[in-house]
C-alpha cells in the first residue's frame, strides 16, 4: 500500500566497489605475508672419497692467514691484506720455484677465527692468478670432542 501519492518505489543498489577493495586488499597482505616452506629437499647422494693423500707433482704453495687476516705464503708474511700485494706476492713465489699457474697446487690453511673476507680474498687472488689445484687444510675431529 503505497501512502505517499505521487512516489514512485526506488531501487536499491548495493555499492561492491568498497567490498572488492577490501578483499583486494586482504588478498594482498596475505600474499605478502606470507612464508612458503620447503618440505621436499634435494637428496643428493655424495661421492666418497679415500683418506690416502695422492703424490703431489710437486711442493704446493702453502697460504696461511691467521686469525687476524694476515697473509704468509710459504711462512713468508705479506706486507698488506690487499688483493694485488697478496696476487704479486703468489707470482713472486711460482716465479721463484719455476712453477706454472696451471700446474701449480694451492694449500690455504686459514685460522678458524680468520674473516670470512680474508679467505675470499685469497680464492680470488689465486682463480685470477689461473690456480686451479685448491684445497683447504683442516684438522681431522678427534674422537670425544
Amino acid at each position: 500500500m503505497n501512502l505517499r501519492p505521487g512516489h514512485k518505489e526506488e531501487n536499491v543498489e548495493v555499492n561492491l566497489t568498497p567490498l572488492i577493495d577490501v578483499v583486494f586488499l586482504l588478498l594482498i597482505f596475505f600474499m605478502v605475508s606470507t612464508t612458503f616452506d620447503r618440505h621436499a629437499k634435494l637428496k643428493v647422494s655424495l661421492p666418497e672419497a679415500s683418506t690416502k693423500a695422492t703424490q703431489q707433482q710437486s711442493e704446493p704453495l702453502v697460504l696461511s692467514i691467521d686469525a687476524k687476516g694476515n697473509y704468509f705464503i710459504n711462512e713468508r708474511q705479506v706486507i698488506n691484506q690487499k688483493l694485488n700485494t697478496l696476487k704479486q706476492a703468489l707470482r713472486k713465489t711460482l716465479a721463484e720455484k719455476d712453477i706454472a699457474a696451471r700446474d701449480a697446487s694451492l694449500v690455504l690453511r686459514a685460522d678458524a677465527n680468520t674473516p670470512h673476507q680474508s679467505v675470499v680474498r685469497a680464492m680470488d687472488a689465486a682463480s685470477q692468478l689461473g690456480l686451479t689445484k685448491l684445497s683447504i687444510a683442516t684438522l681431522e675431529k678427534r674422537q670425544g670432542r
